[in-house]
């Protein structure tokens, strides 16, 4: 931590990482764990990016605060040894930032309530491995499926598992793959994705309770693809 003194206020120029992103206002975690809600400087943007997000989840910054307030700036991104994007909407030559400085993708999935198409399931496949991103497939809510489902749970998990992806069965209800979860999930830096209702922050709390309560809706991955 660097202390810049100018006039009466003394102000800190700090550490941290981008856990949750909404336009021109983040939340950086820094190194002590401390969540702060900082602003972006001026017009922020990255050389060599065309991008409608000039930062994203995963990006590793630094930022002042003065001590007189409880928020803070933005003032310098550290490079990026990877990312993952999406075109942004209408603006067809510029992209949205999803996530930054990954070390791998996890998509969530359900067969029911609500299922999840397996043509969503390959696009986020395939945006992961673009950007040479290791991905895995979580299939969520495994307690309330019937028989048919089952079949096609176990077709799925084969035909994924033969194309070298991890699979795993979970139910934050019974418990079922939880550790397994837990493991996957464990001293690495995740993108998490999932169609809104396939149970995301249930697990979650399931591996990590409390973990949604004290960071909210980290990072999602648009329904769109």
């Amino acid at each position: 931590m660097t202390k810049i003194s100018r006039g009466k206020h003394t102000k800190e120029i700090r550490s941290g990482t981008i856990v949750r992103s909404t336009g021109s206002w983040v939340t950086v975690m820094d190194q002590h764990g401390e969540m702060v809600e900082c602003k972006l400087k001026g017009n922020f943007r990255i050389q060599g990016y065309r991008s409608t997000n000039p930062v994203a989840v995963g990006d590793k910054v630094q930022f002042i605060t003065d001590g007189q307030s409880e928020t803070g700036l933005v003032i310098h991104i550290e490079p990026r040894h990877n990312f993952i994007i999406r075109k942004a909407t209408r603006l067809s030559r510029q992209s949205h930032i999803i996530a930054a400085n990954i070390d791998q993708a996890v998509i969530m999935v359900t067969l029911a309530q609500p299922r999840t198409s397996t043509g969503f399931i390959d696009r986020f496949l395939t945006t992961s491995e673009a950007y040479h991103i290791p991905a895995a497939i979580i299939f969520n809510k495994c307690d309330l499926y019937d028989s048919d489902q089952m079949e096609q749970l176990g077709w799925m998990i084969d035909l994924y598992r033969n194309l070298s992806y991890t699979c795993i069965k979970t139910s934050a209800i019974t418990g079922l793959g939880v550790e397994e979860a837990r493991t996957l999930f464990r001293e690495k830096v995740s993108l998490l994705s999932g169609h809104s209702g396939v149970g995301k922050s249930a697990l979650i709390n399931a591996i990590e309770p409390g973990l949604m309560r004290k960071t909210g809706d980290i990072s999602t991955y648009h329904n769109k693809g």
